[in-house]
């Protein structure tokens, strides 16, 4: 089905498995993670309004994934422009690019890449629109290049953390499905596989849109690395009994000081992992780091609709009618952060230190 519950042309089932998102044929194809794992369909988007609503209702997920899909939707909008640039051209690119800033306002990486968009718009305003097009595409696939080239470089600094026989907890999604390709958090569990090391990981299923069940333990069947779905508040049992050895979650934005925000209840698995003992580790590129920022007191947090938790898989689970909170995020102080793996190494406390290198 399409983004608005009509068949959709542009809709392929049963194709041969596609990265994430891809750019094809001046469209953006992406796989539909709603339907996963049960079914895999792809939507294709058109238009940057067809980008900006597969953003919000989770047909695309994951911060990395987010900028990629608003760099296409970028383009896309610039394609639906007329031949004449100037002032009208403005206008048109400054709506499309604060239509697709709406849609997740917690994902650092979303702003990053149409930053980068906009520079490079900047740069060719005045070269005629069939250039300004060609340039927009061009960067967005090199944001696209890029992300998968820093998830294989986080996996390779980080796996050296991870060690030969240990239980990894994870938390959401930080895997390919949120990236171009390979994953952050996953990325590092992925890169300590191929080194040999025996690694098993316990998947938080990630209420209330159930992105640990559906779409972590799916990856890493498919990869062959044993996993373990548990529910979020078994987390601390099993640390208790000593079976989780480390934990890796990804990042949607970090501060300056290495507050970081996540998926919400990342914050209640870094406090108990301190409480055991457990190292609780960030896997995130630098396009996540947010350096206007001092503390995490200053990301914003997107709060998502009551459904998502009054419903689980369409069903209601309680009464209708039932008060709902629906953070998406939550922040974790520095403090709980053991270290923050990026594709330009492991950082350690102090972060203003160690953040600030990284994010220059």
């Amino acid at each position: 089905m399409g983004l608005a519950g009509r068949p959709d042309p542009g809709l392929e089932e049963g194709v041969t498995m596609l990265p994430t998102i891809a750019w094809r044929g001046r469209s953006v194809v992406m796989i539909d993670q709603r339907k996963l794992p049960a079914l895999e369909t792809y939507v294709r988007c058109r238009t940057y309004i067809q980008v900006a609503q597969a953003i919000e209702k989770m047909v695309v997920r994951g911060a990395p994934a987010i900028g990629i899909a608003a760099a296409y939707g970028l383009v896309l909008g610039a394609m639906g422009m007329g031949a004449a640039t100037g002032r009208s051209f403005d206008r048109e690119f400054e709506k499309v690019t604060k239509r697709l800033e709406r849609t997740r306002p917690t994902a650092r990486n979303l702003f990053w890449a149409l930053e980068r968009m906009r520079a490079v718009y900047e740069r060719t305003r005045t070269e005629g629109a069939r250039a300004i097009r060609a340039a927009l595409l061009e960067e967005a696939k090199a944001i696209e290049l890029e992300d998968a080239a820093m998830n294989r470089a986080i996996g390779r600094h980080g796996q050296v953390l991870l060690r030969d026989g240990w239980t990894v907890l994870t938390h959401c999604n930080a895997g390919a499905l949120a990236t171009a390709a390979y994953g952050t958090a996953l990325g590092i569990v992925r890169a300590a596989v191929a080194e040999g090391k025996s690694i098993r990981v316990f998947a938080d299923e990630t209420r209330p849109f159930l992105q640990g069940a559906r779409l972590t333990v799916w990856e890493l069947d498919r990869d062959g690395i044993p996993v373990v779905l548990i529910t979020d508040s078994m987390a601390g049992w099993f640390m208790r009994r000593g079976e989780i050895r480390a934990v890796v979650v990804g990042a949607d934005r970090i501060a300056r000081n290495g507050d970081t925000a996540n998926k919400i209840g990342t914050y209640s698995l870094a406090v108990l992992a301190k409480e055991n003992g457990i190292p609780f580790y960030v896997a995130a590129p630098t396009s996540t780091i947010d350096l206007s920022l001092a503390d995490g007191g200053g990301i914003p947090i997107e709060e998502r609709s009551p459904d998502e938790v009054r419903q689980v898989g369409g069903r209601l689970m309680t009464i209708p009618h039932a008060e709902v909170r629906n953070p998406a995020f939550d922040v974790t102080p520095a403090a709980y952060i053991t270290a923050i793996v990026t594709e330009r190494g492991i950082h350690r406390p102090p972060y203003e230190k160690s953040l600030k290198i990284a994010g220059e």
